[in-house]
């Protein structure tokens, strides 16, 4: 096991911590030293294409930030106006300002359908309920990366899940399901990354794993004291792609250009209400962690559940979400990264047309809305309509499935993607006859 900040979980490789020094050579995972050797070797030719999805937990209201209804009457209006965005013609709400600038360098679809009036992150993350994926044992979309695609490179895991513990524990990750443990998530959950080690990696369990090969090796040694000197730089090689720290570095935001990490703002580790913080460094981690080689990161942000008090809850968060969104889609286009990272950001479910007694909106499963940017898709494009209400879809209907089916295609994983299971058997990733967004690929 791997603990973070006093937190525990399992290795990216998926072997328990008290193991790591009973294995009796230099495999990890199904790597054994040679193939450990090749892919360092080959470190830098290998794709590395990758998602990150940011789930806004609780549903975020789509009439007063990305779909505004400014004609609707007062009680669907609500409180703000529009503001001219990057693409001519499209408004989006008055508090994202920042977000409203980078619209062209992503596609907003308005016309998600096929949700359910459930509160948890599991259609967004497995493509399907909560009891069926529980049922029938859905992997995680990031187990899925790692399971068709591997480690892009043996120091970093493929899958980085950034979800901290919530109260509402639907809220929270699924796991690997059919996949098993191999692939899991490396699971990152404290109070500050700039603090967290790999105990695995610590100076006496290094010790140990040393002297565990050099008594592994010692016949060979002596058998051919001519090949002693090369095999000796070899296992160190290998011993040091093994220990890297390229995932503590990756987690450690600290290491970032200042200027940089105040461009996404910081937020605070604190949880809104049961669901997760809006904690801009955590975007800002997953950046990094993707340029490290991490094929997938997953990222639980803010709470969005308003009942009561919308409006009131919107001006005091939406600017943060604002700074981080918009920073980080400007980060993937500005480092060079468009082509290969994909970013996809999206709650459960929109909000209901109507504003209630409380001033807040309800749950409204039968409109969703994501925002889509990087991996080579086509953007700036405006996708699908709703009605004057916002009530229902007018134009383009897209089911939620078909973007995780754009998403696994953006990686390369084709446009019907199956995965084997434990015991190999190969089953569909998603219901039969469901595609990619074809506007955007």
């Amino acid at each position: 096991m791997l603990t973070l900040t006093g937190m525990p979980f399992r290795c990216c490789d998926g072997i328990p911590r008290r193991s790591f020094l009973q294995i009796g050579s230099l495999a990890v995972g199904g790597l054994s030293m040679p193939q450990i050797l090749r892919a360092e070797a080959n470190r830098g030719s290998t794709s590395n294409k990758s998602v990150i999805m940011v789930y806004l937990s609780g549903g975020l209201a789509h009439q007063d930030t990305f779909d505004l209804k400014i004609d609707a009457p007062k009680e669907i209006r609500g409180e703000f106006n529009g503001i001219d965005t990057s693409l001519p013609g499209y408004q989006v709400g008055e508090l994202l300002p920042l977000t409203s600038q980078c619209v062209h360098r992503m596609s907003v679809v308005r016309s998600i359908v096929g949700l359910r009036d459930e509160h948890s992150s599991f259609q967004n993350v497995t493509g399907y309920p909560m009891d069926q994926s529980n049922r029938e044992g859905k992997p995680n979309f990031g187990s899925i990366l790692s399971h068709k695609l591997g480690q892009s490179d043996p120091a970093v895991p493929a899958f980085v899940d950034l979800f901290p513990t919530m109260q509402h524990k639907p809220y929270n990750s699924p796991k690997s399901g059919i996949l098993g443990p191999a692939h899991r998530s490396v699971q990152a959950d404290g109070e500050d990354l700039a603090s967290m080690k790999l105990r695995f990696v610590e100076p006496g369990q290094l010790d140990n794993r040393r002297k565990l090969l050099d008594s592994m090796d010692r016949f060979r040694r002596d058998a051919d004291a001519s090949t002693v000197r090369n095999m000796d730089a070899t296992y160190g090689k290998a011993f040091d792609v093994l220990t890297s720290s390229r995932l503590v570095n990756a987690l450690d935001v600290t290491k970032e250009d200042p200027r940089i990490r105040e461009r996404y703002g910081m937020g605070s580790s604190k949880h809104l209400g049961d669901g997760a913080p809006m904690w801009n460094d955590q975007l800002l981690a997953a950046r990094r962690l993707v340029e490290s080689g991490v094929r997938c990161v997953t990222v639980a942000y803010g709470f969005w559940d308003t009942h009561g008090n919308n409006f009131k809850y919107l001006k005091d968060h939406l600017p943060l979400f604002d700074k981080g969104i918009s920073a980080l889609v400007n980060d993937i286009y500005d480092r060079g990264l468009d082509q290969d990272v994909t970013v996809c950001v999206w709650g459960e479910f929109g909000r209901t047309p109507k504003i209630n007694k409380d001033a807040g909106r309800d749950h409204w499963p039968r409109v969703g809305h994501a925002l889509l940017c990087g991996g080579g898709l086509k953007v700036g494009q405006i996708l699908g309509a709703t009605d004057k209400l916002g009530s229902d879809v007018l134009d383009r209907p897209v089911h939620y499935q078909q973007v995780l089916a754009t998403l696994y295609h953006t990686v390369g994983l084709g446009e019907d993607p199956s995965i084997n299971d434990i015991s190999g058997r190969r089953l569909p990733v998603l219901d039969p006859g469901i595609r990619p967004i074809s506007e955007l690929i």
